[in-house]
């Protein structure tokens, strides 16, 4: 079976892990990764699918070039020999679809969630919910956002929910150099410190002004607490001047986008999620895979991974009180963060692992193949 992936990589995030994932646990299919260039930065995606022995094509034209754009992906698809086309976000979806088309192909699109960051990326997602009831086949990757596709108006039958997966074996042996690295961050001096890490794009769905909100009560509890907060994003100077206003400088650190964030994780002492809206987020798979305790935003299909009370703590989104109050709960004990970290870790073993994914998707995409061939 020969599946082409296409999308738009700006770097190698959480998308870009499952979709490397998902094709490292498919030995029986030919994976080719094809991106937009989107300047060139989809490089450092496309060289790490050829150095795992996967195909990557950068392709030369892009919006607002449409034309040009379906004449290049069409003839992609012809020369590659494709089966089916997997796409990833909004756009991808929309040119995908015409192009899988024109090549006689079925398409799956992959609803990894709609962020809403600002006019024009709502704009965008808009037209694809409206693209999405044509093409042959939705994959949303939680329950939640399952719901959302419904709503968007794709029809259950033509929809699955197919969660992302978690990296266990990418946490089994710690590099403590790490440990000093983030603890330097934030000026973690005190060998007791505690350290709060979150990551993400920083822009408003995201919620970090409520992570910020919520630090000076819990170090009024917890003084030696530092908080360490991975990405970049349109809201970095808003997030800066609120952590100044609020005394928290050289207690929160913002030390920008890391593509190490698997190599920090296993370090903190608790991972935190506020956001508004999410689809699954991979933050939280990979703390529980790496046995750190959550605390996190009842959203979207966060709740599918953190299991409240047992692998970790939701509250309600936009609630700094909330949230302060389930981190000064879990750092109040050592043995809850460990019971709750080990627990996250043995769910990650039996629910969210890539052979399961990978099988699940299998099924889906030679049943979809095979039904395309028999409409011919």
């Amino acid at each position: 079976m020969r599946v082409v992936h296409l999308t738009a990589s700006t770097f190698f995030g959480g998308p870009e892990r499952q979709m490397l994932g998902l094709a490292d646990h498919s030995p029986d299919c030919a994976s080719t990764f094809v991106s937009y260039s989107e300047g060139g930065r989809c490089t450092e995606f496309l060289n790490l699918a050829r150095s795992r022995g996967h195909a990557g094509v950068e392709l030369t034209s892009d919006s607002p070039r449409v034309r040009g754009n379906l004449i290049e992906l069409a003839e992609l698809l012809s020369k590659c020999r494709a089966d089916i086309l997997l796409t990833h976000t909004f756009k991808p979806n929309i040119l995908g679809r015409i192009a899988a088309r024109r090549a006689g192909i079925p398409i799956v699109a992959v609803s990894r969630g709609w962020t809403w960051e600002n006019l024009k990326v709502r704009a965008y997602e808009a037209i694809d919910r409206v693209n999405l009831r044509f093409v042959d086949h939705v994959v949303a990757v939680s329950d939640g956002q399952g719901a959302r596709v419904r709503k968007a108006g794709v029809p259950s039958t033509r929809m699955s929910v197919i969660r992302n997966a978690a990296r266990l074996n990418a946490f089994a042996e710690p590099d403590s150099a790490f440990r000093e690295i983030l603890r330097g961050f934030s000026f973690a001096d005190n060998p007791l410190s505690p350290v709060v890490l979150a990551a993400g794009r920083l822009s408003p769905e995201k919620g970090f002004d409520v992570l910020l909100e919520a630090a000076p009560s819990i170090l009024r509890r917890h003084p030696n607490t530092r908080f360490v907060l991975f990405g970049e994003g349109a809201e970095r100077a808003k997030l800066e001047t609120r952590a100044a206003e609020l005394g928290l400088t050289g207690r929160f650190a913002m030390p920008g986008f890391t593509a190490e964030l698997d190599r920090y994780l296993p370090w903190a002492d608790v991972v935190v999620l506020p956001s508004y809206t999410e689809g699954l987020p991979n933050v939280a798979l990979e703390a529980s895979a790496a046995g750190v305790p959550i605390v996190a935003t009842a959203v979207g299909g966060t709740p599918e991974v953190v299991k409240d009370g047992e692998t970790g703590l939701l509250v309600p989104s936009g609630r700094p009180i909330a949230m302060a109050e389930a981190l000064n709960r879990l750092l109040d004990s050592g043995e809850l963060r460990r019971s709750m970290g080990d627990a996250g870790r043995r769910r990650m073993r039996e629910q969210f692992t890539f052979e399961a994914q990978a099988e699940r998707y299998r099924t889906l995409l030679k049943k979809l193949i095979a039904a395309k061939k028999r409409s011919r």
